[in-house]
C-alpha cells in the first residue's frame, strides 16, 4: 500500500440511500446513491450529493437515477457509473497509472444469483481487478467489533435504506437470516402517504425524509420527546401554501404498520434460531446497525416486545461499511468473503 503499490483497495457500502467507500482504514467517500444522467446523450453529468441535490429539481433535459432498490441493483449502467465516479473521489496521489483496484463490497444476505452477479459486473466495468463480496449482516458485525468466528451466537438486525437483514452469526458463518425488502425508505413512504391523506398537504421524498429525521418515532412515550416540526407545502387540493406542525405522536402511529412488518421478520429468524444459539443471543442481546437503528424509540420497542435488550453500537449508520473494510484488510483470513 506504499507510494509505488499498484494496487489500491477499497472497502465499499453499497447501499439504497449512501454509499460508502472506506481506503486505508478511513471513511474518504459518502455519498448519497443517486447519478445524474443527460437524457440525450445519457452522460453522467454529476454523481453523489450534487446529483441528490438536483432530485425532483431536474430539467427536461436531465434526469436523477437512484440505482439500486431494496438493496439491490435495479438499474445496472447508472449502477456502473455511480461506482466509477465514487471510485474516482477517492483521494491518491497515484496520477501517472492507473492502479489495479481490489474491492470488497457488502451485498444483503437474501441476494440472489442474479443480484450477485450484477454486484460483481457493476464492479468490474467500474474498474475492479479483484472483486470480492460480503453479507451485510456479517459486515455490521465486524463494523460492531463482534468475534464473528467464536462458537457463540450473535444477532445482528441491519435496517438499511432499502432492506432489512437480520441475521444470526456464529463461527463465521450465516446460521440462520431473514432478509426483507423493507426498511427506512419504507417508513419515509408511509409519512409522505400519511402527510398527504390526513393533512391534503404534498411533500416530496426529501421532506418526507426530514420528518423522520427530526420526529420519526417509534413509540408514541419518549423520554425525549422532539419539538414538533414545522412542514411547508402546497394543500392538494388547492395548491395553496400551507403549514402544518407534525409531531413525533403522529409519526409514531403512522409508521407503525412497517415496524410491526419488521417485528415479525426478527421473530421469524429467531424462530430458526437453534436453542444454543438463542441462550447465547438472550444473554448478548441484540445488535442494531444502520440508518433505521437511529430511529427514536426503536431499540426499546424491540426490548419491550421480544424481552431482549437490544444494543445500538457507537456509529450504527457506518457499521457495515466499518465491517467492510475490516474483511478488506483480512482477505486471507475470512472464508466467508465471496470470491
Amino acid at each position: 500500500m506504499g507510494l509505488f503499490s499498484f494496487t489500491q483497495e477499497i472497502a465499499m457500502d453499497l447501499g439504497t440511500a449512501n454509499s460508502i467507500i472506506i481506503h486505508n482504514d478511513k471513511i474518504v467517500v459518502d455519498e448519497p446513491s443517486v447519478v445524474a444522467i443527460q437524457n440525450k446523450t445519457d452522460k453522467v453529468i454529476a454523481v453523489g450529493t450534487t446529483a441528490h441535490q438536483m432530485e425532483g429539481k431536474e430539467s427536461p433535459g436531465i434526469r436523477t437515477v437512484r440505482p439500486l432498490r431494496d438493496g439491490v441493483i435495479a438499474d445496472f449502467d447508472a449502477a456502473e457509473q455511480m461506482i466509477r465516479g465514487l471510485v474516482k473521489m477517492v483521494s491518491t496521489k497515484r496520477r501517472w497509472f492507473s492502479p489495479s483496484l481490489r474491492m470488497v463490497v457488502c451485498i444483503p444476505s437474501g441476494s440472489t444469483e442474479v443480484e450477485i452477479r450484477a454486484v460483481r459486473d457493476s464492479s468490474e466495468h467500474a474498474g475492479g481487478r479483484d472483486v470480492y463480496m460480503i453479507y451485510e449482516p456479517m459486515a455490521a458485525a465486524l463494523g460492531i467489533g463482534l468475534d464473528v468466528e467464536a462458537p457463540e451466537g450473535n444477532m445482528i438486525v441491519d435496517i438499511g435504506g432499502g432492506s432489512t437483514e437480520i441475521a444470526v452469526i456464529s463461527l463465521g458463518g450465516i446460521v440462520s437470516n431473514k432478509s426483507i425488502r423493507l426498511a427506512g425508505n419504507d417508513l419515509t413512504a408511509d409519512i409522505q402517504d400519511h402527510m398527504g391523506r390526513v393533512h391534503n398537504l404534498k411533500v416530496g421524498t426529501s421532506m418526507a425524509e426530514q420528518i423522520k429525521i427530526h420526529v420519526g418515532s417509534a413509540l408514541e412515550e419518549l423520554d425525549d420527546a422532539p419539538e414538533p416540526f414545522i412542514v411547508r407545502g402546497p394543500n392538494k387540493l388547492t395548491s395553496l401554501p400551507m403549514e402544518v406542525h407534525v409531531t413525533h405522536q403522529e409519526i409514531s402511529h403512522c409508521i407503525d404498520k412497517t415496524i410491526s412488518k419488521m417485528e415479525a421478520a426478527i421473530l421469524a429468524a429467531l424462530e430458526q434460531t437453534p436453542p444454543e444459539l438463542y441462550a447465547d443471543i438472550v444473554k448478548n442481546g441484540i445488535y442494531l446497525a444502520g440508518g433505521g437503528a437511529l430511529l427514536r424509540g426503536l431499540a426499546k420497542r424491540f426490548t419491550d416486545r421480544f424481552q431482549i435488550e437490544f444494543k445500538i453500537p457507537e456509529d450504527p449508520l457506518h457499521a457495515v461499511a466499518k465491517g467492510t473494510g475490516v474483511a478488506l484488510k483480512n482477505i486471507n483470513r475470512f472464508s466467508f468473503l465471496i470470491k
